[in-house]
């Protein structure tokens, strides 16, 4: 099986999106568990204008939530031109079988499509 230039690409998002999802989690539980030994209300801990010492962190913390945004939109603009392929493909095809259809109308009500 060949994989393509767009399907390594996606891989490559989803390797940088993961990456980036487990170093925020592991700075979410460093900055946790320095706010519950500080003692500090939440509120004010993580208010880097209030917590001079762990800014950076908190900070980094927000940089991570956008970077995954970010790569999680351009894997859903993958998604959304392949399914656009595989649609024009389908429809240069035979129908498909009636259960997949109804699988399709499923998962669509479901995620949302």
């Amino acid at each position: 099986m060949e994989i393509s230039d767009s399907d390594r690409e996606l891989i490559a998002v989803m390797r940088q999106f993961f990456a980036a999802k487990a170093e925020l989690e592991n700075l979410k539980e460093q900055l946790e568990a320095a706010r519950q030994a500080a003692g500090e209300a939440i509120a004010v801990f993580y208010d880097p204008r209030q917590n001079a010492k762990h800014a950076a962190d908190l900070q980094r913390s927000h940089r991570l939530k956008g970077e995954m945004a970010s790569l999680m939109q351009r894997a859903e603009a993958w998604g959304r031109s392949a399914l656009a392929a595989d649609r024009s493909y389908t429809s240069e095809t035979e129908a498909e079988p009636e259960e997949w259809q109804s699988f399709e109308r499923r998962a669509d009500a479901f995620f949302g499509a």
